[in-house]
């Protein structure tokens, strides 16, 4: 898994009900290209990573220990 992945939740899976969950917690891989365009690149339910609008996820500020451990579980 990419170091400086971030862990985000997804709040609003409005158009996308079948690649996203709403509240589930989710890998987003770094894209500046897609920041700089208002998208998040995540690992979806595919297991592949997509381009979604950052509107639909929040940042998920995790203890360390907790974040190692779910990382390892991705």
């Amino acid at each position: 898994m990419v170091k400086s992945a971030r862990l985000v939740i997804c709040v609003d899976n409005s158009g996308y009900e079948v690649s996203l969950e709403r509240r589930k917690i989710y890998v987003a891989i770094p894209d500046a290209k897609a920041q700089k365009l208002g998208q998040l690149r995540v690992v979806d339910e595919s297991g592949e990573d997509y381009l979604y609008p950052e509107g639909m996820f929040v940042e998920a500020e995790l203890p360390q220990s907790v974040r190692r451990a779910v990382l390892q579980a991705a």
